[in-house]
């Protein structure tokens, strides 16, 4: 989901927002006639412009204005939740069709770690959804070494308090199977580093694989690839922001940019390899 913040800014600004290039790139591009806002060549770089009402062609491409972006990654592994790094790829990275350049993972999944990622760059609702004062639900399905029992589940539920100092709060462990390499469910309402490994090395069960598969009410979409991500749906959003409680700077859902992005809402996109 892209969604707009109806606002009024430089069209150099907007331009360059919206990957069109480099502020000095953008103004030479305006100075060349490059650059019409509601059918009239631009003549002045710092000419305001609304993102919602007009309507903006920059060489020869109508240029959608969005403000925020959401997409749903399913993550995998061998890749750091970053927004760089100068040795490892990035989650950021496997993002191809982004018109943004200030996205951000929303919390972290280790390097080995799979499944359900956030990318945004809408801080208010990452702050949300990952702050422990809200309570919202982060599933994991997990494979462990060794024989899962009750006496786990109970020691999950009543919070564990690690040798390492940790103190984890309560969280639920679903059993799903039980032999020399067990499967489960865990539910936290927290994210500390490695919580689940630590807590379930804590038990001597360690963990042999470990996928996100939800947050709160977003659910991993079981068609996307490994390594693959789609625009999250109009209703995903609204539901995620239900959730959080969303109260900051209001957002309206661009006409034209929804009727634009509409074929690519339930699309997966296959980074490149």
């Amino acid at each position: 989901m892209a969604v707009a913040v109806i606002m009024k800014l430089r069209l150099d600004k907007y331009l360059t927002e919206m990957g069109c290039g480099t502020r000095s790139q953008v103004k030479k591009e305006i100075l060349k006639g490059s650059v019409s806002v509601n059918g009239e060549i631009a003549k002045k770089a710092e000419r305001k412009v609304d993102t919602e009402k007009d309507e903006i062609i920059f060489k020869g491409e109508k240029i959608f204005y969005a403000g925020y972006e959401y997409f749903m990654l399913n993550k995998p592994a061998g890749v750091v939740s970053a927004t760089e790094d100068k040795k490892e790829r990035t989650v950021i990275d496997l993002i191809k069709e982004s018109k943004r350049k200030d996205l951000f993972p929303a919390g972290r999944l280790d390097k080995d770690t799979e499944g359900l990622l956030l990318i945004t760059n809408d801080g208010q609702l990452a702050h949300r959804l990952l702050s422990p004062k809200k309570h919202v639900d982060k599933e994991y399905y997990v494979r462990v070494a060794g024989r899962l029992t009750e006496a786990d589940s109970a020691a999950f539920a009543a919070g564990l308090h690690l040798d390492d100092g940790l103190v984890c709060q309560p969280a639920e462990l679903r059993v799903m199977t039980s032999g020399e390499e067990s499967e489960a469910y865990v539910i936290l309402r927290e994210g500390k580093f490695h919580q689940i490994k630590r807590m379930l090395a804590y038990l001597g069960k360690p963990v042999l694989y470990l996928e996100r598969v939800r947050m709160g009410n977003l659910l991993l979409d079981p068609v996307l690839e490994r390594g693959a991500y789609r625009l999250l749906t109009k209703e995903e959003w609204q539901a995620l922001a239900k959730l959080t409680e969303e109260t900051g700077k209001p957002r309206n859902f661009n006409k034209k940019e929804s009727d634009f992005l509409l074929k690519k809402e339930k699309t997966s996109c296959n980074p490149t390899k």
